[in-house]
């Protein structure tokens, strides 16, 4: 299984919790020159862009450390050129998905609220 592959399940794994939580899936894999945003979600009058981190056990480079302030800034302003395109009002979030898959299944899964936020650009 490639590292595409890989990450679809993840970002599947992320929707399907985030639909259990209540949230409605507006878009996945948002892209702008430069930025992509693996979901968006929303609940109410909140909206969630989630970054989804799909690794296999035992990792050479962690998931939380892959999150870097380039690639927090990059979403940041994907983010602010999703909301551009919207005539509602949200409130806004930050968070991350850490999915650990073994190749056949979801063995860890952490997810972290309000992960960054947009002073972090």
């Amino acid at each position: 299984m490639d590292n595409k592959q890989t990450g679809y399940l993840g970002e599947e794994f992320v929707c399907r919790y985030l639909v259990k939580k209540g949230c409605e899936i507006k878009k996945r894999n948002f892209c702008i020159r430069g930025g992509e945003i693996d979901i968006i979600a929303a609940k109410g009058t909140k909206l969630f862009f989630v970054e989804v981190k799909t690794r296999m056990p035992d990792p050479m480079v962690s998931a939380e450390a892959a999150i870097t302030k380039r690639k927090k800034s990059l979403i940041i302003k994907t983010a602010r050129a999703y909301l551009h395109s919207l005539n509602e009002v949200y409130d806004c979030r930050f968070d991350v998905a850490v999915v650990t898959f073994d190749g056949e299944k979801v063995v860890d899964f952490v997810y972290y609220d309000n992960a960054f936020d947009a002073s972090d650009s």
